[in-house]
């Protein structure tokens, strides 16, 4: 129980340095060059370091397309009732995206070794994959939405270097490449900048959010969802399926991960308020401290 609260906690110090570097230096950070030295090129690093560290195994596919199938069920759920709920463009693109974009890989896989032990590396590093691919195709699209209209949107996808990185990766990968130790050590250091660099964007973006300025409805709209509907849906499914319980715990413990940092990255570089995605990031984070008890004990029920 120790490592599992270690692991959460761990995550917050460099919120806690990046707010307070913003509130001491305020405007001479430039938040959006953060955002772009991260998404374009310290992510890539990351993106790079965690599909080869450890080799794509075909066996390993159930847990992320069952990941998959759980994500698309909920965006299609999410078409159904947004729009008639929130006529703002930039919370309908919010509103519709930040619930299915977790924090699989920073908080996710660590949580998972907590829990499950090693044997869960495998399954949460593909799971980790498909949420990237997630991310950076309907995360993208939703929330430059916020701003831009269908085509440019698509576009934007298309622009990230992250994606291609990972389906490069994902070939190297497949063919069995095993980069030397200097190109993984190399690759490492960008990773784990990237990664630094996400929370300590995310303590910047918190410095001056003020919750109780924030659309009630909206709030409500995205806790609810991440930590009610999704969980009921998948534990549904999970509970129907012949499985290993492993990969079925593995599975719904990603699925309720608090909303990811990444969700402030593109809110950030797409201009769809950010500093509400923040808000939602930091509440979905706290209330997921005691809500990941609850989940473990759901295992039991798989």
């Amino acid at each position: 129980m120790s490592s599992i609260i270690f692991s959460i906690l761990s995550v917050y110090i460099f919120i806690v340095i990046g707010y307070l570097a913003k509130r001491t230096f305020k405007e001479k950070i430039d938040d959006k060059t953060i955002t772009i030295l991260n998404v374009y090129f310290l992510q890539v690093f990351l993106t790079f370091w965690g599909l080869l560290i450890h080799p794509v195994d075909v066996t390993l596919i159930y847990a992320p397309i069952l990941y998959l199938v759980i994500i698309l069920i909920a965006v299609f759920l999410l078409l159904l009732f947004t729009k008639k709920i929130f006529l703002e463009k930039k919370e309908y693109s919010i509103a519709m995206v930040a619930a299915i974009i977790g924090n699989t890989g920073n908080l996710g896989i660590p949580l998972n070794i907590a829990i499950f032990g090693e044997q869960s590396i495998p399954y949460t590093t593909v799971v980790n994959l498909v949420n990237i691919f997630v991310v950076y195709t309907i995360g993208v699209y939703f929330y430059s939405r916020g701003n831009f209209d269908v085509k440019t949107s698509l576009k934007n996808i298309v622009k990230l270097p992250i994606l291609w990185a990972a389906i490069v990766a994902i070939s190297l990968s497949s063919n069995g490449y095993k980069p030397p130790k200097y190109v993984l050590d190399t690759l490492m250091m960008g990773a784990y900048a990237s990664m630094t660099m996400q929370l300590f964007l995310f303590g910047i973006y918190l410095y001056g959010t003020k919750i109780q300025e924030l659309n009630k409805k909206l709030i409500s709209w995205i806790v609810g969802f991440k930590f009610l509907i999704l969980p009921l849906l998948a534990f549904v499914i999970l509970y129907n399926l012949e499985m290993d319980r492993l990969i079925k715990g593995i599975v719904f413990i990603e699925l309720i991960m608090p909303l990811a940092v990444a969700n402030v990255n593109l809110a950030s570089l797409y201009d769809c308020k950010p500093k509400v995605v923040t808000a939602l990031v930091m509440i979905t984070s706290i209330l997921f401290l005691g809500i990941i008890f609850v989940g473990i004990k759901l295992l039991d029920y798989l």
